[in-house]
C-alpha cells in the first residue's frame, strides 16, 4: 500500500509542472519566463545585439567623416547571431528529445511548449541576423560615399 501511494504521488509531482506549463496561451513574453536560465540568458544576449546593432548603425551614421568603430560587430552579428539562435534551439531540441526519452508517451500539448522555445531562439537568431545585414549596408554605404567623396 506505501510504495503504490508514494509511486502515485511521485507521478502527480511530476505530471503537475507539465501540466502547468502546457495549459494556457503561449505568448512570447510567457516562452521567455518560462524558459531555463541559460535560454534566457541567450534570448535576452540576442535582443540586447540586435538592438546594439541598431545604436552601431545610427551612431555610425551621425558619426560625421569618422570612419572607425562599429563595422565589425555588425560584420560578427550578421553569422553569429543566426548560429547562436540555431544552436539554442538544437539544445533545446536535444532536451525536449532526453525528456522524451525519460518519460515514454507524451502528448504534444506537454511539448508545445519546449518546441516553441526552440523555434523563438531561431527566429531571434534569424532577426538579429537580418538587422545587422541591413544595418551593416547602411554602415558600409555611409563608408563608400564617404571615400567616393574624398
Amino acid at each position: 500500500m506505501r510504495v503504490s501511494s508514494l509511486t502515485a504521488v511521485t507521478v502527480g509531482a511530476l505530471a503537475v509542472p507539465c501540466v502547468a506549463l502546457a495549459a494556457g496561451r503561449l505568448t512570447p513574453t510567457t516562452i521567455f519566463f518560462d524558459a531555463a536560465p541559460v535560454m534566457k540568458l541567450v534570448m535576452f544576449l540576442l535582443i540586447i545585439a540586435t538592438l546594439a546593432a541598431i545604436v552601431v548603425a545610427v551612431r555610425k551614421v551621425l558619426s560625421g567623416p569618422s570612419l572607425s568603430g562599429g563595422s565589425t560587430f555588425l560584420q560578427a552579428l550578421r553569422l553569429g547571431g543566426p548560429l547562436i539562435g540555431l544552436l539554442g534551439a538544437a539544445f533545446n531540441t536535444l532536451m525536449i528529445n532526453i525528456g522524451i526519452a525519460n518519460v515514454g508517451d507524451v502528448s504534444y500539448a506537454v511539448l508545445a511548449p519546449g518546441v516553441a522555445e526552440a523555434a523563438f531562439l531561431f527566429v531571434l537568431g534569424l532577426i538579429a541576423g537580418v538587422v545587422a545585414v541591413i544595418c551593416n549596408w547602411v554602415v558600409e554605404a555611409r563608408i563608400d560615399r564617404t571615400v567616393l567623396r574624398a
